[in-house]
């Protein structure tokens, strides 16, 4: 029988085998455990930095998550402003190892709109000094191609405007990422630009690119061919006031700021003329006033007939007619014939009072109603006498931006309601509830006298077809050194589309244009500005959703027949 030995030493190394895999095991764990730990604490720590933390520069955006400034987006998403880490060139004069004439000399070649002295005299002067901001990746490459260790490319933080000068009023600019808003929307919502808590998400605003482009361009091409010294013209949705397009001619790119200081608004592109500028608007309030007249009892019937035979004298003043018809002429030919005598014979039968609660009601008598920290007041009369009263009444004696006019004839169309005009992209809740101006029935009623214009009167040159566009012209002499200016024009159209139930409202003006041969060397709004509208809209409707449709227009067969009736003796 075989004898099994045992030996107690296998045993104990046994054991010592199964304490140290358990030892090891337990280490292992501890391991895993801490690196978990830290793991969550660094993800835990960069969530913080991404949404709380803010850095001393006030940008906090060191993580990369958040940007300095919150982008501009149009109201389809478009880009118009961003924040981006963007390339700069700059030099150490002491460090430069070259001839500063000749590096001045490739600089030039590589930047060809910056001259070589301007180039030299920052490689020699005394201290550090941007050669270029903003610069484009295949320049920087070929600067650092020249083995110059005395310049330097930092990346900082850039307002760029990707679209360059459009809607360059509306946006304004911001001189950096960090810092304040000069002008436009960088300025009027500059504290939600950089709200840590917003800013991540871009700000859309009520400008439609789309459309903006179109009114840029052909607002310029009319510009040009007037030989105008401006040009404007803004586009605003009639029911929420929202502001789907605004340019200013003369324009400027906000990525390339020149130095327009000391200039006047009538001298600087950064003049935002449909906010800043005023002028007198000449016969575009005519249909003001005959609105409120008629909610104020005065026209009680459009066959009612004023006394336009001759010019009307009044302390010591004579109005008249551009165009005189040398007869009675009731409500319809007084605006379809733009007179100056009927508006001002309603405007006395209103008196001073109810002019002046008018133009209140329509915060003529305010700052442009939008966001923009640059808007003007307007210039209100200091005596509202009788002649006063009638002069204002076809827009003389009294200078709104067109803003302010614009917003007007929203009411004047939409119903009745006024509504300030806004630069935000607004949802169904968010429309400002307003306050009535005019009664639904009045603005039913010039909505059918804005389409007659167009349709029979000064106004057809607007004609869009299909578009039903209704609307009034406006051509008003500048004031200059106490007296009026007669060959320097403001010429207006303000109108609206589709006027069976209006959706935008579109107005045009041109800075002292001169005439062409295409407009036989007229220079009225009814040459200058109305065309411009009709291309506008012609272009614009199908983007805003309104497309053309020549089977429907505004019922002015009751009106029609009150037009060109025979002189009565009276």
């Amino acid at each position: 029988m075989a004898t099994i030995i045992v030996q107690p030493g296998g045993a104990r190394a046994g054991k010592q085998r199964v304490d140290l895999t358990a030892i090891a095991h337990n280490r292992l764990m501890v391991l895993l455990i801490l690196f978990m730990a830290i793991t969550m604490v660094v993800i835990l720590r960069l969530a913080w930095v991404g949404v709380f933390a803010q850095g001393a520069d006030g940008g906090d955006s060191a993580s990369g998550l958040i940007p300095a400034r919150a982008d501009i987006v149009d109201r389809n998403g478009v880009p118009l402003a961003r924040t981006m880490d963007a390339y700069s060139i700059a030099v150490r004069p002491s460090r430069l190892i070259g001839e500063p004439a000749e590096v001045a000399r490739k600089l030039h070649e590589i930047f060809p709109d910056e001259s070589a002295a301007t180039f030299y005299k920052k490689l020699t002067g005394k201290g550090w000094a941007y050669l270029r901001r903003r610069a484009l990746p295949e320049e920087v490459a070929a600067v650092n191609a020249l083995g110059e260790i005395g310049i330097e490319f930092p990346r900082e933080k850039e307002r760029l405007y990707p679209q360059r000068s459009l809607a360059a009023h509306v946006l304004g600019f911001a001189p950096n990422a960090e810092g304040v808003g000069g002008m436009g929307v960088e300025a009027a919502f500059n504290d939600r630009l950089i709200d840590p808590a917003l800013r991540a998400q871009p700000f859309a605003i009520s400008i439609d690119s789309r459309v903006q482009g179109a009114l840029e361009s052909e607002l310029y091409a009319q510009m040009v061919a007037q030989n105008a010294k401006g040009a404007g013209g803004v586009i605003l949705d009639a029911n929420t006031g929202e502001v789907i397009a605004m340019a200013s001619i003369p324009v400027f790119d906000p990525n390339k700021l020149q130095n327009y200081a000391g200039k006047s608004c009538s001298e600087s592109p950064l003049c935002n003329q449909i906010v800043q500028a005023r002028y007198e608007l000449g016969s575009t309030f005519k249909p003001l006033s005959i609105g409120a007249a008629m909610d104020r009892g005065v026209i009680t019937s459009m066959a009612k007939r004023y006394d336009a035979t001759a010019p009307l004298a009044v302390a010591g003043f004579r109005i008249k007619d551009d165009h005189a018809l040398g007869r009675w002429i009731n409500v319809p030919e007084i605006l379809v014939h733009s007179s100056n005598i009927g508006t001002a014979r309603i405007a006395d039968e209103m008196g001073a009072a109810s002019m002046q609660q008018l133009f209140r009601n329509l915060q003529f008598d305010e700052r442009a109603p939008i966001e923009l920290k640059e808007r003007a007041k307007s210039l209100w009369p200091y005596n509202w006498g009788r002649i006063t009263t009638m002069t204002v009444s076809y827009g003389h004696g009294i200078a709104v931006t067109p803003l302010h006019l614009a917003s007007a004839y929203a009411a004047l169309v939409n119903g009745g309601i006024w509504r300030p005009a806004t630069l935000r992209k607004l949802h169904a809740n968010e429309v400002p509830e307003g306050h009535r101006v005019f009664s639904a029935a009045t603005s039913a009623r010039m909505r059918q006298l804005l389409r007659m214009i167009v349709a029979a009167g000064t106004g057809r040159s607007a004609d869009a077809k299909g578009f039903r566009v209704g609307g009034k012209t406006g051509s008003a002499e500048k004031p200059e050194e106490g007296r009026y200016n007669k060959s320097s024009l403001v010429t207006t159209f303000a109108s609206a589309f589709p006027m069976d139930n209006p959706r935008y409202v579109v107005l045009t003006m041109m800075d002292e244009p001169k005439g062409n041969a295409q407009t036989f060397g007229l220079r009225t709004a009814a040459w200058t500005a109305a065309p411009v509208v009709k291309r506008v809209i012609e272009r614009t409707g199908p983007m805003l959703g309104v497309l053309p449709d020549e089977r429907r227009d505004v019922d002015i067969s009751d009106l029609m027949p009150l037009l060109g009736q025979e002189k009565e003796k009276h």
